[in-house]
């Protein structure tokens, strides 16, 4: 036995900030929104799926925001995705590099932690 993959991540979120939700993982992460089944979707919270990408959101009664914990994105062009985070309101954190990436943290509507990364070139 064994684990194989990971199906996907669930973040925590208020409740009633779905419009929220669906403003950055959908119009500035461009994660396409997708259909909760009617049985989950009761619960609120967004899901955000394209292909294996697969960022799930569901609402948390005494909700607090993950600030260690955090799903890393494989993202392209990361300066122009800062750019557009940060004239959004939702500007990028620098950290220590990292071998083989260009990277940066940014914070969901909501003060969830997220790393976005680029493979890079360098040695």
């Amino acid at each position: 036995m064994r684990v194989v993959a990971i199906d996907h991540v669930q973040l925590a979120m208020p409740e009633g900030r779905e419009v929220d939700a669906r403003r950055f993982y959908s119009e500035l992460l461009g994660i396409p929104e997708a259909p909760k089944p009617p049985h989950l979707a009761k619960r609120g919270g967004c899901w955000f799926e394209r292909g294996a990408l697969k960022v799930h959101l569901g609402v948390e009664k005494a909700f607090q925001p993950a600030k260690k914990a955090h799903p890393a994105f494989i993202v392209e062009n990361l300066p122009a995705l800062k750019a557009t985070l940060a004239a959004a309101g939702f500007p990028a954190r620098e950290d220590e590099p990292l071998e083989g990436y260009d990277r940066c943290y940014v914070d969901d509507p909501f003060g969830n932690r997220l790393e976005l990364m680029e493979p890079n070139s360098s040695p």
